[in-house]
């Protein structure tokens, strides 16, 4: 089956550290909805990378003692690594410093300067290495010393005056922007990020400088050899090279997959991405993406999570705790996609225990456990005669309420729509007391259809956790006797009610969510 083609991204990584608990949220979330569009048939591209240039990138290279490509290389695996550890399917991996991507951004640049949207000045202002971004002395804000800092990072800028650059025609796009934001309010989400846009275009826009002539660790623009793209007119155009822009060996793969229908970033690069890259697309006359969606920022005890601060925990951290299905099914659903997101190590436990271990694992294993007491561990066939299955309806409106919820990237109203399943069918097992019905021979229908109903949806439930939690999804349609539930291309049909063969072998099998004591774990964690 085939809807045609859906593509996603996350931001490509700058380079200077290593994957933390926010970079993988963003991650994790372009990855439940990749694998729930291929299940619910579409083509997905899904594209992630890592942003290797910039004067941030050169200078961290030499505190390392480093060429920046030599740091560069270095952090290739820490990002491959952690996408791996966490299970994540994306389909093209865009370094910026590959020659297909100089391809892509000479192409495009040589199109915008043909189209005379770009122009040489010199520029004097202020800018911010960490941010990557050139500010107005009115931008700015001023520390306790009156030192002018960043209004995004609180760093200090350097005064950048007398280089020479190639400014691109941004001012151009003020109306044609709001014009946009006005007919596709759909464009910025969530409304929070959007009314921050809107509000600042309103404002006036500037022309942007594109390209830096002061240093070399660059893609060189094709129309002025001693002039490098600018980090953003260099990463942002990563997207399309990971869909086949400039490439011939490619064919037709850029027009059938652009534009993407989600961009997922954090709300500090939302700005970029909303402003600077749609002007860039409208200047080449591409439409834009469908949907920048600016997330929220996970914090701890109050604060972002930043290396300076010392709180930026890894993955790997709390996926030895946890497991790598429980991390994904915590952040997608206990963390409101778009806004900020308090998270600790308690709350996952919590999290952990009632939805993971006392509902979805303790179904399993409860009904696995009947199955095999009662029915020899096999599916009994449900009788012909109709019974009260009060789980039906429920998962009949299951594929309807989850593909609205990840429509919108509400991935905690699609995780509570398949909880709210495994809980009726907890309900159902201790309404129907199938212990009790296994006393009396005529009642053996009975017991036959409770066993059934249970068991098919404890599949059906496996097929909507499969994007937040594939490693136990795969584990639970293996238990039941299924084939290889990644397979599935149409959800919606594979979830229709009563398509659990009778007669197939069930597993038992080991606790899928063991019980976790929050207690031993601070304890063991405090060790450390």
């Amino acid at each position: 089956m085939s809807k045609g083609t859906y593509s996603v991204t996350t931001p490509i990584y700058y380079v200077n550290a290593a994957p933390h608990l926010g970079t993988a949220y963003t991650t994790i979330a372009a990855d439940v909805v990749s694998r729930y569009q291929r299940m619910n048939g579409y083509d997905v591209a899904f594209v992630t990378g890592m942003d290797e240039h910039g004067q941030k990138v050169a200078d961290t290279a030499a505190a390392h003692g480093m060429t920046p490509q030599e740091w560069c290389d270095s952090m290739e695996p820490a990002f491959r690594d952690a996408w791996e550890m966490l299970d994540i399917t994306y389909t093209d991996f865009v370094r910026t410093t590959e020659p297909r991507q100089a391809a892509s951004v000479q192409k495009l640049w040589q199109d915008l300067y043909d189209k005379g949207y770009l122009y040489k000045d010199s520029y004097d202002g202020w800018y911010c290495v960490h941010e990557e971004t050139y500010y107005a002395e009115s931008d700015l804000e001023r520390d306790e010393e009156g030192v002018f800092v960043c209004p995004d990072c609180k760093r200090p800028v350097q005064r950048a005056g007398g280089e020479e650059n190639w400014f691109f025609r941004l001012s151009d796009f003020q109306q044609p922007l709001l014009e946009l934001y006005e007919r596709r309010p759909e464009f910025i989400r969530p409304e929070t990020r959007r009314n921050e846009v809107v509000s600042f275009v309103a404002g006036g826009l500037k022309d942007l400088s594109i390209s830096r002539s002061t240093f070399d660790w660059g893609v060189p623009l094709p129309f002025d050899e001693g002039h490098v793209a600018y980090v953003w007119a260099d990463a942002l155009i990563a997207y399309m090279t990971g869909i086949g822009y400039a490439d011939e060996a490619r064919g037709d793969e850029f027009e059938c997959r652009w534009p993407f229908e989600y961009h997922f970033v954090g709300k500090d690069i939302t700005r970029f991405h909303c402003v600077i890259w749609p002007a860039m697309l409208m200047a080449a006359g591409l439409p834009v993406a469908h949907t920048v969606f600016g997330h929220g920022f996970l914090l701890t005890k109050g604060e972002k999570m930043s290396k300076s601060k010392g709180n930026a925990l890894r993955p790997a951290e709390l996926v030895d705790i946890f497991g790598v299905d429980a991390y994904r099914y915590y952040f997608m659903s206990d963390v409101q996609f778009g806004a900020d997101g308090s998270i600790s190590i308690e709350r996952m436990v919590q999290v952990y225990n009632a939805d993971l271990a006392n509902t979805w694992g303790n179904l399993v294993s409860r009904v696995a456990n009947m199955t095999k007491k009662y029915f020899d561990a096999r599916v009994p066939a449900p009788p012909a005669s109709a019974t009260d299955n009060p789980l039906r309806p429920l998962a009949e409106k299951l594929y309807a309420a989850y593909d609205e919820a990840l429509a919108l990237a509400d991935f905690t109203a699609a995780a509570q729509a398949v909880q709210g399943l495994a809980h009726r069918a907890n309900e159902y097992m201790e309404e129907s007391a199938p212990w009790a019905l296994a006393k009396d021979p005529a009642r053996a229908d009975e017991l036959a259809a409770v066993i059934y109903n249970a068991l098919e949806a404890i599949r059906i439930i496996a097929l909507f956790m499969q994007p937040f939690a594939p490693n136990t999804s795969t584990a639970v349609w293996h238990r039941l006797g299924l084939g290889d539930i990644s397979a599935v291309d149409d959800i919606e049909a594979a979830a229709a009610w009563g398509q659990l063969p009778a007669g197939n072998a069930v597993e038992v099998g080991d606790p899928l969510f063991p019980r976790l004591d929050a207690d031993k774990i601070g304890a063991a964690e405090g060790e450390k």
